[in-house]
């Protein structure tokens, strides 16, 4: 890999990190207030393995927002989750 090469790539990977773990669940981004809503949900559960794994070593990071406007958030979270590991396969039309 070229120097230039190896430079973009450490820097893609940064940018990635740096946007996965700017809205984690459970970081002190969300209160009573102001609770995780759909759009948060959704998130939370595309990123649920990197909290899953970043929690082991941060007691404050969760899978699971516990701020949340309730039926909707959880319909986002699970909707993101389900996705993600490629339940939704299911949905397509199969190819012969």
């Amino acid at each position: 890999m070229k120097k230039n090469q190896k430079s973009y790539f450490i820097l893609t990977l940064v940018t990635i990190a740096l946007i996965i773990t700017s809205c984690l669940p459970g970081g002190g981004n969300y209160s009573p207030i102001e609770p995780a809503g759909f759009f948060s949900g959704i998130w939370h559960g595309w990123i649920a393995p990197f909290s899953l794994i970043l929690g082991l070593f941060n007691k404050d990071i969760t899978i699971y927002e516990s701020f949340n406007t309730g039926w909707w958030y959880d319909f986002g979270f699970y909707m993101a989750v389900i996705a993600g590991f490629g339940s939704l396969r299911l949905l397509r039309k199969k190819s012969d």
